[in-house]
This record gives structure tokens, C-alpha cells and sequence, in this order.
């Protein structure tokens, strides 16, 4: 890859003779609102108040090292790529040849910054499925599973599929990538290292179980 709301309800339905519990309710709303909780659990209720955010992606495997810097304006899709080459400033409203290839990168790279988010933004394009516990792949422990499968045109990897692994408090710990919605895992990796800036949950580091590889980021800002 290049790449709870917490609340206490209680429903009488008195013409149907029978009542919802709040634990019913909740159990429901949790079933149908996963990629909203998870979401909102790493602070995209916060995400509205950003005006800029800065990161640099980087890559250790081995000996080698790789690592790209990203300024990011939300409200008006203002990117800048910044390498030890080149710097490139972009709009997504309007992007040429040289622009589309860069974007690539800025998505593959967003999306492992900014994943608990992207449950939610990309919601309408995706299929999911949540299973309550399941064996998680690195640190073996039960955890809940949440499946999110892309759909199969549109964005640059396109029916690509995902597997989030969290506890009760809905962080996520490790995830899982299958390139193309294939069984065998391409990736697997840990969530860790949290850090939050101006309310957004940001695991800043990515390991495998085993090999010498992590995937991390530096000098994240938000403003």
C-alpha cells in the first residue's frame, strides 16, 4: 500500500403494549451508528473548529527511511506537498496531471492520520459490518471488529477493504489492510502512541508484529 454517546433513554410504547429499555436502545443505536461513534471516540466533533493541519509521513524499513510533509486547509481543500525535492501547492478544486499523482499521496497518507475520520466522511461509499469480539491479529486479545469494505469505482484504490480492532472505549488498536477485498491481510498493523491536539485522537505511531518496519508521524500540528 502506497496507501458513545452516552445517554440514558427509556421509550414507552404504550399502544403496543411494550417498552425499550435504554440498554435496548442503546445496543441499537450502536449497531446502526459504528462509524459515527468510532468516529466522534477520536474527536471529529472537534474537526469542525480546524482551520489548518500540518504532518509529515514517515517510513523506516530497514535501513531505509522515507518521509513527506503535508499542510492541509479542510475548509478550502488547500494542499501543499512539501519533499526534500520539491514543494507543490495545490487545490483539490483544480488540479492538473502533476497535482492528481501528488494527491495520491496525500490521500493514502491522510487516511492513515486521519482513519477513525474517514469512517464516517467516506460512509456513503462503503459497506460495513461489526462483530462484537474477535481475536486481534498482533496483540491476540478480544476486541470488538469493524469491516469496512470500499466501493468498487471511484478514489484511487477502489474496492479495497479494512478491519479496525478496538475496545469498549472505541480507540483503535490495531487494523488490518486486504488490498481489493482480498482474504489474505496485505498489511498489519498496531494503532499506538496516541496524541491530542486540539481535541483530535491521533495514533502518531504504526507497527507491524513482526520485521523492522513503522510507519509514523511527526510534527503534527493543528491550528
Amino acid at each position: 500500500m502506497k496507501k458513545v454517546l452516552p445517554f440514558a433513554i427509556v421509550i414507552f410504547v404504550t399502544t403496543t403494549g411494550f417498552i425499550l429499555t435504554n440498554k435496548t436502545v442503546k445496543n441499537a443505536i450502536q449497531k446502526e451508528n459504528i462509524l459515527e461513534q468510532v468516529a466522534n471516540a477520536h474527536g471529529l466533533q472537534n474537526w469542525s473548529a480546524v482551520e489548518e493541519i500540518k504532518f509529515t509521513f514517515n517510513v523506516d524499513r530497514d535501513t531505509s527511511h522515507f518521509e513527506r510533509t503535508w499542510i492541509w486547509k479542510p475548509k478550502t481543500n488547500d494542499i501543499t506537498a512539501i519533499t526534500a525535492d520539491n514543494t507543490l501547492a495545490y487545490n483539490w478544486a483544480d488540479m492538473d496531471s502533476v497535482a492528481y499523482k501528488t494527491n495520491g499521496g496525500f490521500i493514502n497518507d491522510k487516511f492513515w492520520l486521519l482513519a477513525p475520520f474517514q469512517l464516517k466522511w467516506d460512509a456513503k461509499n462503503l459497506t460495513h459490518k461489526h462483530t462484537l469480539s474477535e481475536k486481534a491479529p498482533i496483540s491476540k486479545e478480544p476486541m470488538q471488529k469493524l469491516t469496512i469494505i470500499y466501493g468498487s469505482e471511484g478514489g484511487y484504490t477502489p474496492g479495497d477493504a479494512y478491519d479496525f480492532y478496538f475496545g469498549d472505549d472505541l480507540i483503535i488498536k490495531e487494523w488490518v489492510y486486504r488490498k481489493a477485498n482480498q482474504e489474505e491481510p496485505s498489511m498489519i498493523t498496531t494503532f499506538e502512541d496516541y496524541k491530542d491536539t486540539k481535541g483530535l485522537k491521533i495514533a502518531q505511531m504504526h507497527k507491524m508484529g513482526e520485521g523492522n518496519f513503522k510507519l509514523y508521524f511527526t510534527g503534527v500540528e493543528v491550528k
